[in-house]
C-alpha cells in the first residue's frame, strides 16, 4: 500500500507539472542524475587528452572555415558549441576558474567528471546523495589542510621560471613555452611595484605577422601599431624626448550650428587665420619646447597625441625634425609614461621640459600595410610589451593565450609567495591523506570521502595515458614511492617512473589548486542533489 501510496503521489506531481506545462520535458531521481553525470563524463572524455604537457591538440574549425588548433582548456570550451544544459554549466564553472586563476580548467573538468562517476558507484548500491555530497564536504577540507602543508615558499627568479614553465609546457610545445617563459616572467618583474597589486595590463602584447614564432620577445618599451602620418618625418630617431599628450591638434568645428557673416574676401580670410591660428599656437608651442631641451645637439624628439593631428600641423612638426604620431590608444598613453617616465600633459601651455620622457632609440617598422612604432632602450621601464611573431593568424592566437596564462602564473606565484609540487603530487598526497581520514569519519559519510579520494586520481591516471604510459601500473609505482619517502612524489612522463617535482623544477600555483578544490566540490555535490531536470521554458510554452 505504501509502495502504491509513493507511485500515486509521483504521478500527481508529475501531472501537476504537465498541467502547469504541456510541453515540459521531466527527467526524475536516478534518470536526473544519470542526466548529470553523463554530460559531466561526456565533457571529461573530451578533455582527458589535452591534459599535462603530453597532452595532445584539438582543431577547430569555425562557420567560416577558420582554424583554430589548441590545447588549452579555456579556449576549447569557449569554442566548443556545447548543447547539454548540464556540460554548459560545467565548462562556465571551468572557464570561470580561468578567469579568477588563469589556469587549472582542464583539471577543473576532469575532477568533475571523475567525483560524480566515483559518487554513481555508492549511489547505484543505495547511498543517498546527500550522504555522499556531505562525505565530498568533508574530504574538501581534509584536502585543504594538505594543500596548505604541501605548499613551498618559493618566490626567487628561478622559482618563477619554473611555475612559469610547468603553465606554459601544457599550452605549447616545449621550445616554445622555455622561449616564452622568459619573456613572462622578466615582464612581470619589470611592472611589479613594492606593495602594489600587479596590474597585467601594463604588460602590451602586440601580434605581428612575421618570421616563426621563434622570434617572439620582450621589448623593454612599447610597440605600438601605428607609425608617423607625414612621409619626411624620420623614421629612426636616438635618444629622444618623448612627449606624451592630449590635445587636439586639428581645426575643429563647433559643437553647436553656428554661421558667420562677412563683407568681404579679405574678412573671409582673417576669419580663417583666427581658426587657424587657435591650432597653430599649440604647435608652436610644442616647437618651441623642443628647441629648447635639443639645441643645436643631434637628440630626437617624438609627440605621442590622443586627439587627432591635422596635415598643416603635421607638415610644421616634420620641419622641425619632430616624430608625430596621433590617435595613440588611451591604454597606451598610461603605458608610455610609466615605460618612458615623464608625464602626459592635457594642455600645451605651461610646458616644462621635466614633463618629457626620455627613451635611447624610436624607430618605425613598416610590415606590408602595417606601421609599428618601437620605443626602446628606455631608462627604468614599469610597462613592457610581449612582441608575439608567427608565420600566420592561429600561429599567433595559440602564442597569444599561452602568454596571457603564464603571466597569470608568474602573477599568481608573487602573489601567493608559494608554490606546491606538481606532476600529480598533490592529489597522490591527498588520496593518501583521506585513506587515513576516512577511518576518523563515522557513518556513511566516509563513503563519500572514499569517492573523493579515489576522484583526485584521476590527474596522475591522465598524465600517464597522455605520456603513454599504463595508468595502473605507473599510480601503483607512485603510491608506493609515496609512502617510502615523507616529501612529494610525482610522475615523470618521459620514463613513467616516479621522481620529486621539487628537484625538476615542476611547480602548480597554490591558488590554482585552492579554487580547484572549491569549485569542483561545489559543483558536483550541486549536480549529485539535482532529483529532477525540468526543460520548461518559455520557449516550450509556443506553439
Amino acid at each position: 500500500s505504501q509502495h502504491y501510496f509513493i507511485q500515486s503521489n509521483l504521478r500527481f506531481i508529475m501531472a501537476a507539472v504537465k498541467k502547469l506545462n504541456p510541453k515540459a520535458e521531466v527527467a526524475r531521481a536516478a534518470q536526473a542524475l544519470d542526466l548529470n553525470i553523463s554530460a559531466a563524463m561526456g565533457l571529461q572524455d573530451v578533455l582527458r587528452t589535452n591534459l599535462g604537457p603530453k597532452g595532445t591538440m584539438k582543431m577547430l574549425v569555425g562557420g567560416a572555415g577558420d582554424i583554430k588548433i589548441t590545447k588549452d582548456g579555456n579556449v576549447l570550451l569557449h569554442e566548443m558549441q556545447i548543447q547539454h544544459p548540464t556540460a554548459s554549466l560545467i565548462a562556465r564553472v571551468a572557464t570561470a576558474q580561468d578567469d579568477i586563476t588563469g589556469d587549472g580548467t582542464t583539471s577543473n573538468v576532469l575532477i568533475i567528471g571523475e567525483l560524480l562517476k566515483q559518487a554513481k558507484v555508492y549511489i547505484t548500491d543505495g547511498l543517498h546523495p546527500r550522504v555522499a555530497a556531505e562525505g565530498f564536504d568533508l574530504a574538501k577540507k581534509k584536502a585543504l589542510e594538505v594543500l596548505d602543508k604541501m605548499a613551498a615558499n618559493k618566490c626567487s627568479r628561478d622559482d618563477l621560471i619554473n611555475v612559469a614553465r610547468t603553465s606554459l609546457r601544457t599550452k605549447v610545445k616545449n621550445q616554445m613555452a622555455d622561449l616564452l617563459t622568459e619573456v613572462v616572467v622578466d615582464a612581470v618583474l619589470a611592472i611589479q611595484k613594492e606593495n602594489e597589486p600587479i596590474d597585467l595590463h601594463m604588460v602590451e602584447i602586440m601580434e605581428m605577422e612575421h618570421k616563426t614564432e621563434m622570434d617572439t620577445k620582450l621589448v623593454k618599451g612599447i610597440v605600438m601599431d601605428h607609425g608617423a602620418r607625414h612621409p619626411d618625418m624620420p623614421k629612426k630617431v636616438t635618444d629622444a624626448y618623448i612627449l606624451t599628450c592630449n590635445v587636439s591638434l586639428e581645426y575643429e568645428k563647433s559643437e553647436v550650428n553656428s554661421g558667420f557673416f562677412y563683407k568681404s574676401a579679405e574678412e573671409r580670410e582673417k576669419l580663417v587665420k583666427a581658426e587657424r591660428a587657435h591650432c597653430d599656437d599649440k604647435v608652436k608651442q610644442i616647437i618651441e619646447l623642443k628647441r629648447e631641451v635639443v639645441g643645436n645637439t643631434d637628440k630626437g624628439f617624438v609627440v605621442i597625441n590622443q586627439k587627432g593631428i591635422d596635415p598643416n600641423s603635421l607638415d610644421a612638426l616634420a620641419r622641425e625634425g619632430i616624430v608625430a604620431l596621433r590617435r595613440a590608444k588611451r591604454r597606451n598613453m598610461e603605458r608610455i609614461v610609466l615605460a618612458c617616465g615623464g608625464t602626459a600633459v592635457n594642455s600645451t601651455d605651461d610646458m616644462k621640459p621635466e614633463q618629457l620622457g626620455h627613451a635611447g632609440l624610436f624607430y618605425e617598422h613598416v610590415l606590408g600595410d602595417d606601421k609599428f612604432s618601437f620605443i626602446e632602450e628606455c631608462d627604468n621601464p614599469q610597462s613592457v610589451t610581449v612582441l608575439i611573431k608567427g608565420p600566420n593568424k592561429h600561429t599567433l592566437t595559440q602564442i597569444k593565450d599561452a602568454v596571457r596564462d603564464g603571466l597569470r602564473a608568474v602573477k599568481n606565484a608573487l602573489e601567493d609567495k608559494t608554490v606546491v609540487a606538481g606532476a600529480g603530487a598533490f592529489e597522490i598526497a591527498v588520496y593518501q591523506a583521506l585513506q587515513e581520514y576516512k577511518n576518523e569519519v563515522r557513518g556513511k559519510q566516509r563513503l563519500g570521502v572514499q569517492a573523493f579520494a579515489e576522484a583526485m586520481l584521476i590527474i596522475p591516471k591522465c598524465l600517464a595515458q597522455n605520456g603513454g604510459h599504463d595508468a595502473q601500473e605507473c599510480l601503483v609505482k607512485l603510491l608506493q614511492e609515496y609512502k617510502g619517502v615523507d616529501k612529494p612524489v610525482g610522475l615523470d612522463l618521459v620514463s613513467g617512473e616516479a621522481m620529486f617535482p621539487g628537484e625538476a623544477g615542476i611547480w602548480d600555483n597554490h591558488c590554482v589548486k585552492k579554487q580547484l578544490l572549491n569549485s569542483c566540490t561545489v559543483i558536483s555535490s550541486n549536480l549529485l542533489i539535482v532529483d529532477e531536470v525540468m526543460r520548461a521554458g518559455m520557449s516550450s510554452l509556443k506553439g
